[in-house]
C-alpha cells in the first residue's frame, strides 16, 4: 500500500512539538533541548528511518513510567583539562548529548581538543544533532552512542550489539557543512517497519531470520537480527564503538543499554577539535570546500545523475521543509492527534 506523506508548516511543526514536551512536564530549558533534537531529527531523516517526531510517543511512554528522569543535574564525575567523565542520571539524552558537546568544545577552546564521555544516558536522538552543536564554535564535531542489540556478530546469529551510530560533521564554505549520519547497520527496523506498511521486499543484506538466514521479507526480518555495513568490518566498528562508549564509562555495552527499562544506561562519547588550533577557520573552509569541489567532479557511475557530499541530501530536504512544510506519514500522524488530545494540545492542521 502506498503511505500518504501530510504536509505540515514548519513553524506549527515547531509550536507542536514544544508544546508536546512541555506538557509532558519537561521544563523550559529541556524542552529546548529535546525539541531541538527532534525537529532536527524530523526534517532531515527519512519518514521511513523513524527518528524525529515519533520519540514523542516514546517520550510520553518513559515520562508517565519513570523510565526518563527529569530535572536531573548533568554531573560531572571527573575531568581534566581535556577530557570530562559524565553521569545522565538517566535523563534526556537529546539534552544530556547536546550539553555533552558543548563541554567538549569548551575544553578543545583551551586544549585543541575536547572530549566528553557519558554514561546512565537514554536515548539521544540522530547523532548528527550532537555533532553539529560544535560547529557553532568553529570546532569538528564527532558524536557516537551504544544501543540495545540489534545487530548479530558476523557469522552469530544472536544480537549482542546496537545499531551504534556515528556523525562527523565539519564546516564548509559552501552554504552546508559535511556531516556523515550513520548507523553501523545496513538499514534499522524503523525502514523494514516501513516495508511492511508498503507491502514491499527488501534488500537481503539488512537482516536475518530468527535461525540465520539472510532474508527480504521484512515481517520476518524484524524477528531477527539486523546486518552489519560491510559485512564483518560494520559489526567490528559497532563493537569497537561499544568500548568507545559503554565500556570506557562504566555504563552498560553490547546486551546490556535498555536491559532495564527504569535505568537505561545509554552511554555516549563526544569529542571536538577546535579548528583554529590547527589553521584559520577561512582556510579550513577553503580547504573543505576544495575538497568537496573534487568529488563532485568525479565522472558519472551509469544511473547517477549527480554525485553528493556527506549531509547535502539532509541539508536540501532541511530547505525542503523549510518552505514546503514538515512530512509526516498519516499512520504517525493519526497516532501523534492522539497524543495531542490526551496532552490537552492542538496538533496543527
Amino acid at each position: 500500500m502506498t503511505i500518504s506523506l501530510l504536509r505540515i508548516p514548519l513553524d506549527k511543526f515547531e509550536a507542536f512539538v514544544y508544546d508536546a514536551l512541555s506538557a509532558m512536564g519537561m521544563s523550559v530549558e529541556e524542552a529546548d533541548y529535546c525539541g531541538k533534537g527532534v525537529i532536527q531529527s524530523h526534517i532531515r531523516c527519512l519518514p521511513g528511518q523513524g527518528q524525529g517526531v515519533s520519540k514523542l510517543l516514546q517520550y510520553r511512554e518513559r515520562i508517565n513510567k519513570g523510565w526518563i528522569k527529569l530535572g536531573v543535574p548533568v554531573e560531572k564525575v571527573k575531568e581534566s583539562p581535556s577530557l570530562v567523565l559524565i553521569d545522565g542520571g538517566n535523563g534526556l539524552g537529546s539534552m544530556i548529548g547536546q550539553k555533552a558537546m558543548k563541554i567538549a568544545v569548551d575544553k578543545a577552546k583551551v586544549s585543541g581538543i575536547g572530549m566528553a564521555i557519558v554514561r546512565n544516558s537514554s536515548h539521544f536522538g540522530s547523532s548528527a544533532v550532537h555533532a553539529r552543536v560544535a560547529l557553532e564554535y568553529d570546532c569538528i564535531g564527532i558524536a557516537m552512542t551504544n544501543a540495545g542489540p540489534e545487530m548479530a556478530p558476523w557469522g552469530g546469529t544472536t544480537a549482542v550489539v546496537g545499531t551504534n551510530p556515528w556523525s562527523i560533521a565539519a564546516p564548509t564554505g559552501k552554504g552546508f557543512p559535511v556531516v556523515l549520519d550513520i548507523a553501523l547497520t545496513t538499514a534499522g527496523k524503523g525502514m523494514m517497519r516501513w516495508f511492511v506498511r508498503e507491502g514491499k521486499k527488501m534488500p537481503t543484506d539488512w537482516a536475518l531470520t530468527p535461525d540465520g538466514y539472510e532474508t527480504d521479507d521484512p515481517s520476518e526480518a524484524m524477528l531477527g537480527s539486523l546486518l552489519g555495513i560491510g559485512g564483518h568490518k560494520g559489526y567490528g566498528l559497532a563493537m569497537m564503538t561499544d568500548v568507545l562508549t559503554g565500556v570506557i564509562a562504566g555504563g552498560a555495552f553490547g546486551m546490556s543499554p535498555y536491559s532495564d527499562p527504569t535505568n537505561q544506561d545509554v552511554a555516549h562519547t563526544f569529542v571536538a577539535l577546535d579548528i583554529g588550533w590547527f589553521m584559520s577557520i577561512e582556510e579550513f573552509k577553503s580547504r573543505m570546500d576544495q575538497f568537496v569541489d573534487e568529488a563532485k567532479a568525479s565522472n558519472l557511475r551509469p544511473g547517477f545523475e549527480k554525485i553528493y557530499v556527506p549531509g547535502e541530501i539532509e541539508h536540501n530536504r532541511e530547505q525542503d521543509c523549510l518552505i514546503n512544510g514538515v512530512e509526516v506519514d498519516d499512520g504517525l500522524a493519526e497516532q501523534l492527534r492522539d497524543l495531542a488530545s490526551d496532552l490537552g494540545i492542538e496538533f496543527p492542521s
